[in-house]
């Protein structure tokens, strides 16, 4: 499956190829600092090779006033934002840039605020029949360990922090008596923790790029499950790409991802994790608006496996930027 890049002609901003000065937002605040960097590196060099004008913008805060100043600092005319996690990903970022009316990659301010909330898109994609696992929510101002805590779970479950990714504060737990401290364990990264449901299947991925799902990717951890260390450490994860379904669940598992995406309201590219059951029903994991851009990422496999190596694919983002910032100026007038 080829995927061209959209073309950005009409765009008031710049013609297509032509894109001004880029910044690359990389780093930020949140315990996803070392990943986004090697993702802004890798998307700071690929644009350099393609003889744009690139700057990296290192975000070392959540300070809004300071962040504000600095990539005004920067005169920039498209942002590329590689930062993963909170103050990347939560919207907080899309917030200041809008301000700034400064052109960026990837969804808006309450996309982004949506998706990175684990209930707020829960709440979301189950209300309009995107199956999801089941869950409760847990508050750390209101948490006490209770043996009545996991009714209507059996196990095992699984115990995440409400607004982290990359598979942070994540625990599988077989009993309940690992229970309490898998809990107090997210509540180290999160006031808020879920308690989901755990589902028994094949892991997949669809990227959406451009409002089309990519190649399906199955995802074989050899330790057992996707956690932060098997997501960025190579060789301790084995890719099935494409993913080896039957065409009908192929695009079962394609539309589903378009679906999530879409009724978040996701711009440019998303990434969203699901589990093939037994039953070969589709679950929905998370959608994730910002996905990685290293060397081992999964957006960048699924691109290659549509024809689009990686340069190409960070031209694509910018182009789509600028698109979404004609749309939102026409929408204005």
């Amino acid at each position: 499956m080829e995927i061209d890049s959209v073309t950005s002609e009409k765009s008031p901003f710049a013609p297509a190829h032509k894109f001004g000065r880029v910044g690359v937002l990389m780093g930020g605040p949140s315990t996803e600092r070392e990943i986004s960097l090697k993702s802004g590196r890798a998307v700071y060099q690929a644009l350099t090779n393609l003889g744009l004008q690139v700057c990296a913008v290192d975000i070392k805060t959540d300070n809004s006033k300071e962040v504000s100043e600095l990539i005004k600092s920067q005169a920039l005319d498209c942002a590329f934002i590689a930062l993963h996690g909170y103050f990347g990903e939560d919207g907080q970022i899309q917030r200041i840039l809008d301000n700034l009316k400064i052109p960026y990659t990837g969804s808006g301010a309450m996309a982004s605020k949506l998706a990175m909330d684990k209930i707020a898109s829960h709440e979301i994609l189950s209300l309009n029949a995107v199956r999801m696992p089941a869950y409760k929510t847990l508050n750390k101002g209101y948490y006490t360990r209770s043996e009545h805590i996991y009714e209507g779970f059996t196990f095992p479950v699984v115990i995440k922090p409400v607004t982290h990714g990359s598979s942070i504060g994540l625990s599988i737990v077989d009993s309940a008596g690992e229970l309490d401290k898998a809990i107090r364990y997210a509540f180290s990264f999160d006031d808020n923790v879920l308690m989901e449901e755990y589902i028994e299947g094949r892991e997949v991925t669809v990227a959406v790029l451009n409002e089309k799902a990519l190649p399906v990717i199955e995802i074989v951890p050899k330790k057992r499950f996707f956690d932060f260390e098997a997501k960025y450490q190579s060789g301790l994860t084995e890719y099935i790409m494409p993913a080896l379904f039957d065409e009908k669940i192929t695009d079962t598992i394609q539309q589903t991802a378009l679906m999530a995406h879409r009724l978040l309201g996701c711009e440019g590219s998303s990434r969203v994790d699901m589990i093939v059951t037994t039953q070969k029903n589709v679950v929905v994991l998370e959608v994730n608006t910002i996905p990685g851009l290293t060397e081992t990422s999964l957006l960048p496999k699924a691109a290659k496996l549509a024809g689009m190596d990686f340069g190409h694919l960070c031209l694509t983002l910018l182009e789509l930027a600028y698109e979404k910032a004609a749309k939102g100026m026409e929408a204005r007038r």
